[in-house]
């Protein structure tokens, strides 16, 4: 069965957090995450087991209900498929296959664009039909402009920063006196933190980089990297790798350690807030210091997970996307944003970009937030001047007016009655929240259930994204 896995409960799909409760079973990404699916009518919604990392089952198509039998053969036949997948080679062999490789002369230097993979001289024959390349020392150096990026929106997209974006990000760092960086899904960053170490006018900083892109194994030594799924905090490599990380973020040595992520957008933000904080944990002498890279509009789901993260005004733009570009104007800048619990007062926006310092916020804005007196904030989420309504006793997007049927500002051809973004809750059809914040939650009653309820007609699954998107670009 095809039940697709959505974090917004109008879907009636819910993510379910276990800890100590039966193991979860295991797809070529790791453990699988628990859902709940919210079924017509009744009680309680039916759970299954699906991929943590890829939302549509044509990229794993793992799926097992919870009180699900599954058969010998099948749970063979899980593990082989599994086992195939899994890299060529170790950690530990791709770090002995590197030496090999930076030793030979410099024609003997291969990189195979279809297996994208280092070769050595005697696996000549088994790439001879494919297309390769000479390396240099330089491009060894900077292996997330030699690999193909992965292009997985909703699991393993690699939208790789601009140079602009990370040296921001870098100087930004140094510059608050972290001197040990923990790479997250970053691995654009990894490379300039190495290479600003190597040019010896700079404090020496130590970086981590975490990423579930296993080529990266072949450029980095096992202090340097690790094979990890940040939707399920699962290591590949099992302890050893888990045992690296906790060395790293170890804080003996007397250095400042801060985790930068930049998930892909798709992602689910629950499960990647439980694995930022099981990371968290690890420093157990503060709060981690930490840079969650994402759309602005996940704010609210956000902060519901981690109330400490603060949104910055900086714009994240990538050099591989078609949208996410700094300097443009209205509603194609870029709308990757910063959350972080570092004071904003001491993340410093470059100016001559745009930002300026709001003394009453006592931090950096974009130009066009403009600071309202009657809310006391620079409102605007999305690079855009925002407006202050008197009735509704906030500011809002430009584009929206106020709607004396519905009582609150909205887009000027929104359909009147409807809550924003909202079709009711699952389960007892109230328009003033969702499902999880559902007072009758844990004892449901199904008299009120909106689908047993003829007015309470739901839309199609195209027609809710349709209107979310719709309200997101506006």
């Amino acid at each position: 069965m095809d039940v697709p896995v959505s974090e917004d409960d109008s879907f009636g799909i819910e993510v379910i957090l276990t800890e100590g409760e039966t193991k979860a079973p295991s797809c070529p990404h790791g453990p699988t995450l628990l859902f709940e699916k919210l079924s017509k009518g009744e009680e309680r919604g039916r759970r299954f087991y699906a991929c943590s990392a890829c939302r549509d089952r044509k990229d794993c198509n793992f799926f097992q209900w919870q009180d699900e039998k599954v058969s010998e053969a099948r749970l063979l036949a899980r593990q082989a498929e599994n086992q195939a997948r899994r890299p060529a080679f170790t950690h530990q062999q791709y770090c002995s296959r590197f030496k090999k490789f930076v030793s030979l002369l410099e024609d003997d230097k291969k990189f195979c664009q279809d297996c994208q993979m280092l070769f050595l001289p005697g696996e000549l024959n088994a790439h001879a039909s494919h297309k390769s390349r000479a390396i240099s020392v330089a491009q060894l150096r900077k292996p997330s402009v030699l690999l193909c990026p992965l292009e997985n929106k909703k699991s393993n997209a690699q939208y790789l920063f601009t140079d602009r974006s990370a040296h921001f990000l870098l100087n930004t760092l140094a510059g608050n006196g972290y001197s040990k960086v923990l790479c997250v899904g970053t691995p654009r960053l990894q490379e300039l933190i190495k290479m600003r170490n190597l040019d010896g006018k700079h404090e020496t900083m130590k970086s981590l980089l975490l990423d579930i892109d296993f080529r990266y194994a072949q450029f980095y030594g096992q202090d340097e990297f690790c094979h990890y799924n940040m939707f399920n905090h699962h290591f590949f490599e099992g302890e050893a790798s888990s045992a690296v990380l906790q060395a790293f973020l170890s804080e003996s040595d007397g250095k400042k350690v801060v985790m930068v992520a930049d998930p892909p957008f798709g992602g689910l933000v629950k499960p990647l807030a439980s694995s930022f904080s099981l990371i968290s944990v690890a420093v157990k002498s503060m709060d981690m210091p930490m840079i969650w890279i994402f759309p602005y509009y996940f704010e609210s789901r956000i902060l519901e997970c981690l109330p400490s993260l603060i949104m910055l005004d900086y714009q994240v733009d990538y050099d591989n996307h078609p949208l996410y570009k700094h300097g443009k104007t209205g509603r194609k800048q870029s709308p990757v944003r910063l959350f972080t619990n570092i004071p904003p007062g001491e993340v410093i926006l470059p100016e001559e970009e745009g930002y300026r310092f709001c003394s009453i916020c006592r931090r950096y804005v974009w130009s066009l937030n403009k600071h309202c007196a009657e809310c006391n904030i620079c409102p605007s989420k999305d690079g855009r001047e925002w407006k202050h309504c008197s009735v509704c006793e906030k500011c809002v997007k430009p584009s929206w007016k106020h709607c004396q049927s519905c009582g609150r500002c909205a887009l000027p051809n929104h359909p009147c009655g409807q809550g924003q973004g909202m079709e009711g809750c699952l389960n007892c059809g109230s328009v003033k929240h969702k499902y999880k914040a559902c007072p009758l939650k844990d004892g449901r009653n199904p008299s009120h259930h909106p689908f047993l309820n003829p007015r309470a007609k739901r839309k199609s699954g195209a027609a809710r994204k349709a209107k979310k998107t719709a309200a997101v670009s506006t």
